[in-house]
């Protein structure tokens, strides 16, 4: 899917096409983007996998609002065997699900040899679980309800560590 979007004259590249208008000699520009990004490399993928369904529903469209691609899922079954897995970024992994827990797909990925880097989010306050998360290797702990500020300045940190 192709997006069009305009731009200021200051914001052209050398291969963005320019036509201009007579009579009123205005420049008109449109840059055509495809969801891989301007750089021609695709964008981080943010894979969500979390067990409450307005997580699922909203979060993505953030994420993509930041200019990244995201996946959501409800379990880490669901992940696991999503075929995501190696082109995942950045996981945004709850704590408490049923079935497999967020540490314990946490371990599961380590066990298998996947670095991808985890920020963890919660409605729990257990400063057990936030300390054993962090030393396993998350980039960062979210309290329910965060800010948008907040979730982009972890993802951010995580796609640096990565």
């Amino acid at each position: 899917m192709m997006r069009i979007r305009s731009v200021a004259h200051n914001q052209l590249s050398s291969n963005t096409k320019v036509q201009w208008t007579p009579p009123f000699r205005m420049l008109h520009c449109l840059v055509m983007e495809s969801p891989r990004g301007r750089s021609g490399g695709a964008r981080p993928l943010l894979s969500i996998v979390d067990d409450d369904e307005s997580v699922r529903e909203s979060l993505p469209d953030l994420i993509r609002e930041f200019g990244f691609a995201a996946r959501a899922f409800s379990s880490a079954q669901e992940f696991l065997s999503s075929g995501t897995l190696h082109e995942t970024s950045c996981l945004i992994l709850d704590i408490a699900m049923p079935g497999m827990t967020g540490p314990e797909l946490q371990q599961e990925l380590k066990d298998r040899g996947q670095e991808i880097p985890i920020v963890f989010i919660t409605a729990q306050r257990n400063e057990r679980i936030r300390d054993r998360v962090l030393r396993q290797g998350a980039t960062a702990l979210l309290l329910k309800p965060f800010t948008d500020a907040a979730l982009l300045a972890a993802i951010k940190t995580a796609l640096q560590a990565g």
